[in-house]
């Protein structure tokens, strides 16, 4: 506990503020003014605080108190409580002070920067009071939270506040010689720390030659283990999901992580109605594809066509089914030669081929390959009703991606 202190200079007589001039000083006074709904009490404080009527006060860990004469006689005996930190708040308290230089000078200069409140409060620390923190107690019969001796002193005290901030250190439990010792102890660690000697080590571009001169051998990826796909709980009861569905996506799941921790990145990157294509390439029944049309909004027999796209090619296919291109017009004319002079040998019947973009078709046959952004050949057939279907998976050879569809078809 610290020796009694003068009893502090009297504020200015106008504003119920006067009593701080610090934006933490009127923190202070904010704090008792917002803890009761009293407007009277208070005015009777700020009069009585006014008129010098707070005596000597002493400053300890979680309190503040002091004679406040009255209408009698006797003085009464006032003071107001607030929490001190616990070890770990103290501790997170001062590591923020310590690691920024400014905020130790400004303190030594008798300021508190608004940033160490800030910074405290971020990291869950209420330095500064709070209305629900203060609870005032005197020896008055008065019943008032606060009455007006302890708002007296409530307001007397922010001047000494104003005048030094580690009088919100003191309150909070700790003082000015204790935080202190403390935060040179953390500087000292943080330098000593910053001083260690670094290794020397090589440079970049001799080690790079070293390494390019004997690379070592990569380790042999393990084997994915064994997923378990059994739901640990039942889903809850009316939360309309299925164990079925929630495992055949946890199935799902695990697959795609086996495929990325081989390198293999495609399904990164994929739209909304990528994925739905994807996951009804997977085969995951009739009322899954029904499901998965009816929340993407696709047409059916698009959604259809797409899913065997992907079956056929993943998401090149999709994007072959999807997006015509333009490509190099010397790989089309060399192909188209080749496929005429195939056809020669595979039909007796005229060919006619037609080029569009990456698009070649065999008109009265209805086969038609297309040249993907991978350099291959996607065959596909034509329906009934004249609409276009992917058959086979793709191949670099465009005759033998015509003979896939050729066969296919029948022919």
């Amino acid at each position: 506990m610290s020796p009694a202190v003068p009893g502090p200079r009297r504020a200015p007589t106008r504003g119920k503020r006067a009593f701080a001039a610090t934006w933490w000083g009127q923190a202070w006074v904010a704090a008792l003014e917002d803890s009761t709904l009293d407007a009277g009490r208070l005015a009777r404080g700020r009069t009585y605080a006014r008129k010098g009527m707070v005596g000597s006060v002493t400053i300890a860990p979680g309190q503040v108190k002091a004679a406040v004469q009255g209408s009698r006689p006797r003085p009464y005996r006032s003071s107001v409580h607030l929490p001190v930190l616990t070890d770990p708040q103290w501790d997170t308290l001062l590591d923020t002070i310590a690691a920024r230089a400014g905020h130790l000078a400004a303190l030594l200069d008798g300021e508190m920067p608004t940033e160490l409140v800030d910074d405290a409060r971020q990291a869950g620390v209420p330095f500064l009071p709070q209305p629900t923190e203060l609870d005032p107690e005197c020896s008055c019969p008065d019943w008032g939270h606060p009455c007006k001796h302890a708002a007296a002193l409530c307001y007397a005290i922010a001047a000494t506040i104003d005048a030094d901030p580690f009088v919100l250190f003191a309150l909070r439990g700790r003082g000015r010689e204790e935080v202190f010792a403390r935060l040179r102890a953390l500087r000292a660690a943080a330098q000593e720390t910053a001083a260690a000697p670094v290794p020397a080590g090589i440079p970049a571009a001799v080690a790079y030659a070293h390494w390019a001169e004997e690379p070592p051998e990569l380790p042999e990826l393990p084997e994915p283990a064994a997923h378990t796909t059994a739901l640990p709980v039942a889903p809850p009861p009316g939360s309309g999901l299925a164990a079925a569905d929630l495992e055949r996506l946890m199935a799902d799941a695990a697959a795609r992580a086996a495929r990325l921790i081989a390198g293999d990145t495609t399904d990164l990157h994929l739209t909304q109605h990528q994925d739905a294509v994807r996951i009804s390439a997977s085969d995951p029944g009739p009322e899954w594809f029904h499901l998965l049309i009816q929340n993407t909004g696709a047409n059916p027999t698009a959604f259809a066509r797409l899913t065997r796209a992907w079956r056929h090619g993943g998401p090149t296919g999709l994007t072959v089914a999807e997006q015509p291109h333009t490509p190099d017009p010397t790989v089309m004319k060399a192909t188209r030669t080749a496929l005429e002079a195939a056809l020669a040998e595979m039909t007796d019947s005229p060919t006619h081929l037609r080029a569009w973009r990456n698009r070649l078709t065999l008109t009265h046959h209805g086969v038609q390959l297309r040249l993907g952004p991978d350099a291959r050949w996607y065959p596909y057939l034509q329906d009934d009703d004249g609409e276009w279907w992917p058959v086979a998976p793709a191949d670099s050879d465009p005759v033998t991606a015509l003979t896939a569809a050729w066969s296919q078809n029948g022919e």
